[in-house]
């Protein structure tokens, strides 16, 4: 059997390649790179997939996290309660500001943020809340949003994983005040490069980010604010509205591949689908006690697979002067322990699939005798 690669962007990109091409070049041609019409026709097309009136296009995820919560209000000394599983960058975001990542644990179902345990970690000082939509998965939503109403502290969604996923029929992305979203090239909406967006319902808001992500400028050369340089560039806005048109059937490819892994393998925890939430698999994650020697394995037999993620940011060495001890956040130090990544991307075929449920069986039934 030949090797399966964890992903394979240049087999998922194959349908849509020659778009692509004539994408860039039509970009050349014009030659408009930066705050062009490629821009603005993909924000007007993307805004609406997540629901929102507004999407301002950034130059990547963090990016969009840190303007995002720059534009309701957070500034150095405050607060932002997030979780503690997740990529980093979801901190580093909070810090970019000069504020302070506070973390509530996971649902160790959905691995997203609990709800119940968010009470209990609101500070004086907390200024925003900021759910991570995990893995495809829809944190849930409903009672976060009760409990920040309760204490009058908006909601920002961190959507980096999660273009198209569902909570309670809505796109995520459309619940807080604003959302941030990655287009890495392995995200669901993927670039050819780097970038970020931020959606959000609130004109003034999104007039905010605009101004913010291009130096803090009400018009040319002149700056009231103290902003960034954090632009979508024309060529990627170009790419990615090529790929906007097939997200859907893309995110339903993933759901099929995602069931296929459903109903074969075994003596795995297998990823849920969380009521009221309709999973998008950027990535189908397993859990098993023994996940390192699963790991193995895998690597014996030419598979790919990847831990996200392997240390929670409180255990991170950036996040050292936090003070937040191992122990203090059980359920996240357990994930990052057992959670392993298993390939799944479109153009996964069935025989590589069989592969990969076939190892891990092996391993398992062993591991249980």
């Amino acid at each position: 059997m030949a090797a399966v690669p964890f992903n394979a962007l240049a087999v998922q990109d194959a349908p849509v390649r020659a778009e692509l091409l004539a994408a860039f070049a039509r970009v050349v041609e014009r030659g408009w790179y930066v705050l062009g019409e490629e821009l603005r026709e993909f924000e007007k097309a993307f805004a609406p997939v997540v629901g929102c009136s507004e999407a301002i296009g950034v130059a990547s995820g963090t990016d969009a996290i840190r303007l995002a919560l720059e534009a309701v209000g957070v500034g150095a000394g405050d607060d932002v309660v997030t979780v503690a599983h997740t990529a980093t960058f979801t901190a580093l975001a909070i810090s970019m500001l000069g504020a302070r990542p506070v973390f509530c644990d996971i649902d160790p179902a959905t691995m997203t943020l609990d709800p119940a345990k968010l009470e209990r970690v609101l500070t004086p000082r907390t200024r925003a809340i900021l759910p991570v939509h995990l893995y495809g998965q829809a944190a849930d939503l409903a009672p976060i949003l009760d409990v920040a109403t309760m204490h009058a502290v908006p909601v920002v969604e961190d959507c980096a994983q999660a273009h198209g996923a569902m909570y309670q029929g809505r796109p995520v992305g459309s619940f807080g005040v604003a959302a941030a979203f990655s287009f890495y090239p392995t995200k669901n909406l993927g670039a050819l490069g780097d970038g970020g967006a931020v959606t959000t319902n609130d004109a003034a808001l999104a007039e905010r980010v605009r101004r913010l992500r291009n130096g803090g400028q009400s018009d040319r050369y002149r700056h009231v604010v103290r902003g960034i340089n954090s632009r979508l560039d024309e060529v990627q806005a170009a790419l990615l509205s090529v790929k906007l048109r097939r997200l859907q059937a893309t995110n339903t490819e993933r759901r099929v591949l995602a069931a296929v892994y459903d109903e074969g393998l075994k003596g795995v925890t297998l990823p849920v689908e969380a009521e009221r939430r309709r999973h998008v698999y950027h990535l189908y994650v397993v859990r098993h006690a023994r996940r390192d020697a699963l790991a193995a394995r895998l690597k014996e037999r030419e598979i790919g697979a990847l831990v996200h993620y392997p240390i929670p940011v409180h255990l991170q060495p950036a996040y050292e002067v936090l003070g937040v001890a191992r122990g203090t956040l059980p359920e996240s130090e357990r994930a990052a322990d057992e959670v392993l990544s298993l390939p799944l991307y479109p153009g996964l075929t069935a025989e590589q699939q069989r592969h990969v449920i076939a190892t891990v069986n092996e391993f398992t039934a062993e591991a249980a005798s």
